[in-house]
């Protein structure tokens, strides 16, 4: 049985894994949606919220979006509406929003009632007044402009910012000031997933595709599973990647390949589009394998997408790849990424990927078909390069596309600098947005630390980092880029712009 870190993962994996099971037995209906509630909160005692009907609505509304549902409807006729397939996947449960009762600016006791009062001259809103000698912040008046922080000569003003809010990397999370609900500002928002997992009450979801990949699987379709790198750990040291191979064909999947050889294929192509980008004097070149990295500068810094790489990701890649060999399969992502879920619809890419899971409904989907991943046989998985696998960590990247350049004695600089988070990749934009860019290759990963960090992990970053590290470091892999892999993949579109 999984160990789950937290109540909350636990809440939203027996939400996941009672959707997979009704779309398993081909049960999804409206009925049984409504039923989950009573399935996951059982009893007539609350232990989260208020009261247990408010947790049982909550489960509802969490159930609807894991079924494919937007999940606010407000009339009786608009409780079941099927969610559009577009690339936005991050979506706020609004019974779930605990409104978050807090004043951005307020004073502390460290306040001395100064004669200068610099705070209140600060103020261009006149909410700062003072009561019982000490100043007094007015939240009706006060605009949040942090002005009167700023000047305080006593550090006496705190700043506390919602947790969804403060990690946001574009500003899409804002806060609806009628309710104080959080709300998305889709044309910000890059799915990265960071407001998701800083949310203690599980308010802000994926949309989940566990519906049809469990019906895929349960009708025995042929379907094929492309495993992330960042797999290594989020089952613990005691599970092998060949018995999580032998879980995942065991639940339906025809075969389970490694993002890691589409890595090892991309690290060569990417890293000849560098040397040729170079040659043609072009200051520098980002990554383009994180999807939500790339979004980033797409919406925020618009005027630097030339230098974003042109070719695929990894995901895309393999799944091109498979589909070249099995024209009639259907391809089923798994990894720890929410903005993959978005990357498989683009456009100019969507002949790639048909499915995005998380590990989280990965996980589910184990529990749903009853499958042990601890009792499974262990399989033959070494097909990748270390190089490949190790895209699933910050650096991971970079570390390849040297060891590519060093093998092929390629002569060209190659200056990495390697970023990770929403703060680091916003400075090191802004450098490069003016010209100060110390290097002349940007590796950028939205997750802090990587993809072992993403949003849709099972295991926290801290313990998954030691874990994959010492996993990749101890296992017999392959120090070089497997020529083979490379090989099979030479006939494969790695463009980003799909050449028909």
């Amino acid at each position: 049985m999984f160990q789950f870190e937290t109540q909350l993962d636990k809440l939203k994996h027996e939400v996941l894994t009672e959707v997979a099971k009704l779309a398993k037995e081909d049960k999804l209906t409206k009925d049984e949606i409504e039923k989950i509630p009573y399935e996951v909160i059982k009893g007539d005692t609350a232990m989260y919220r208020c009261c247990v009907y408010k947790e049982r609505a909550i489960v509802l509304e969490r159930a609807k979006l894991a079924s494919g549902f937007l999940a606010n409807g407000d009339t009786i006729d608009e409780d079941f509406i099927d969610i559009t397939p577009d690339e936005q996947i991050i979506y706020v449960i609004e019974a779930a929003c605990d409104k978050c009762p807090i004043n951005k600016y307020s004073v502390t006791d460290s306040c001395r009632n100064c004669i200068a009062h610099r705070c209140q001259k600060a103020c261009n809103f006149g909410a700062i007044s003072y009561v019982a000698g000490r100043a007094y912040i007015n939240q009706e008046l006060c605009k949040e402009c942090g002005m009167c922080q700023k000047v305080c000569p006593y550090d006496a003003i705190s700043e506390v910012m919602r947790p969804c809010k403060r990690v946001c990397p574009t500003g899409a999370l804002d806060v609806n000031h009628e309710n104080r609900r959080a709300i998305i500002k889709e044309e910000k928002c890059v799915n990265c997933g960071a407001c998701m997992s800083a949310c203690p009450f599980g308010a802000i979801s994926d949309k989940s595709l566990i519906v049809p990949v469990a019906k895929a699987l349960s009708n025995k379709e042929r379907i094929y599973a492309v495993v992330a790198p960042a797999i290594t750990g989020q089952f613990g040291m005691k599970v092998s990647y060949g018995q999580i191979k032998n879980a995942i064909k065991r639940i339906g999947f025809r075969d389970m390949y490694e993002v890691a050889c589409g890595a090892d294929a991309v690290t060569v192509h990417e890293g000849v589009e560098f040397v040729n980008r170079m040659e043609k004097e072009q200051s520098y070149m980002t990554n383009s394998c994180c999807p939500a990295f790339l979004n980033y500068i797409e919406k925020i810094f618009p005027s630097e997408i030339g230098n974003i790489s042109g070719t695929v990701s990894p995901m895309i890649a393999t799944g091109r790849y498979i589909k070249k060999n099995h024209p009639d399969g259907k391809v089923v992502f798994i990894g720890p990424c929410t903005a993959k879920k978005g990357e498989a619809v683009k456009e100019d890419i969507k002949d790639a990927v048909d499915y995005v899971l998380t590990f989280e409904e990965l996980v589910a989907l184990f529990d749903a078909f009853e499958i042990d991943v601890e009792k499974c046989s262990e399989e033959v998985v070494d097909d990748a390069s270390i190089f490949g696998r190790g895209f699933g960590a910050s650096g991971g990247l970079t570390a390849a596309i040297e060891n590519y350049m060093k093998e092929s004695g390629i002569d060209v600089e190659f200056n990495a600098i390697k970023v990770s988070g929403g703060a680091e990749i916003k400075k090191v934009m802004k450098l490069t947005n003016i010209g100060r860019l110390n290097g002349n290759f940007i590796e950028g990963m939205m997750c802090e630390g990587g993809c072992i960090n993403g949003a849709g992990a099972v295991v926290p970053y801290q313990k998954a980092k030691g874990i994959f590290n010492k996993i990749n470091v101890n296992a017999r892999k392959k120090t070089v880029l497997s020529n083979d892999i490379i090989n099979d993949y030479i006939d494969i579109n790695l463009e980003r712009i799909n050449k028909k």
